[in-house]
């Protein structure tokens, strides 16, 4: 055992190569991640909030189907440069690591075991005890939770408080963001496309819509019905696709998943905003078929159509 390198909390450590630490079991943070020396040493001066901050990152990292995030100092420079998240969304992010601790209906979460409270200060960017318990009484008081002594139950109300924040979760629809031009007619055919319904659901891009009428209308009402958006950033010598990254940042704040997606060569041309998170890099329209399913069913999981699509 090691300290963790940004709570100094207990972990695994590993040195995976000169470069590069594997951090294993921190439950401070929420799981496992990867840290490079540069920013092992950026994280070394950050206060409590910044930490929280970064250990945000790692969280929506993991909710967003990587396992193991690579924290690089442009990525400490980028999570510690965000707002915090406001009070509310920091309780039912709380409510959602209860739920998912609980395995069954009614089962109580022993709140003094370390595993719960480094959880719990994890997932609602809390650098403080009186921060996580301010959460608490927000979901007790909202009838979200119970709370017997130490002991804490997610309520049937807590449940479906999480179910409407589901946004869009029995849609089957997938909205796919991506550059019009005939050299990636293949690439949405044998790769976007065929990725989402290997998954299981049904991709719409808004140019193959009949009768489309004001097309940005369209554009933002399909969103809304959409389970997920798949956003690709292949670009053309003209530049960034800016209806991409409009498209994504729109799903992003309507809480609707979006799967980032571009070609290898254009990774160096990814706008800072958007490098932070998770891309699928793919060559070929095979590999990137192959890799989004993977995300797709690892982050969103198995759509409705599943048993119609083709393998």
């Amino acid at each position: 055992m090691a300290p963790d390198p940004i709570w100094n909390t207990p972990a695994t450590v590993h040195k995976c190569t000169a470069r590069i630490l594997h951090i294993e079991n921190s439950q401070r943070v929420g799981g496992d991640y990867e840290i490079t020396p540069d920013a092992s040493r950026d994280v070394a001066g950050l206060n409590d909030t910044q930490k929280a901050l970064l250990t945000t990152w790692l969280v929506d990292q993991r909710l967003q189907g990587v396992q193991c995030p690579r924290i690089t100092n442009d990525i400490v420079k980028h999570a510690i440069a965000k707002q915090p998240l406001y009070a509310r969304k920091r309780a039912e992010r709380l409510l959602q690591f209860m739920a998912n601790q609980s395995s069954r209906l009614g089962e109580e979460l022993d709140s003094d075991r370390d595993a719960f409270q480094n959880g719990a200060y994890a997932w609602s960017e809390s650098a403080r005890k009186d921060e996580v318990i301010s959460c608490l009484e927000y979901l007790n008081k909202r009838g979200w939770i119970q709370s017997c002594y130490r002991f804490l139950t997610v309520t049937v109300e807590g449940y479906n408080q999480l179910e409407a924040q589901a946004v869009n979760i029995i849609s089957k629809q997938a909205f796919v963001a991506m550059w019009f031009n005939t050299t990636m007619n293949e690439v949405y055919e044998n790769g976007l496309k065929l990725g989402i319904k290997c998954a299981g659901y049904e991709p719409i891009r808004i140019d193959k819509k009949p009768d489309v009428n004001k097309i940005d209308d369209e554009i933002l009402a399909e969103i809304r019905r959409s389970r997920f958006l798949v956003a690709d950033f292949t670009q053309g010598c003209d530049g960034a696709r800016g209806g991409v990254y409009f498209e994504a940042g729109f799903a992003l704040g309507l809480d609707i998943p979006v799967i980032f997606t571009c070609r290898h060569d254009m990774e160096s041309k990814l706008h800072f905003d958007t490098r932070q998170y998770a891309h699928i890099l793919w060559n070929t329209p095979k590999d990137l078929r192959k890799n989004l399913r993977n995300r797709i069913i690892a982050r969103i999981g198995e759509g409705p159509c599943l048993t119609n699509a083709n393998s």
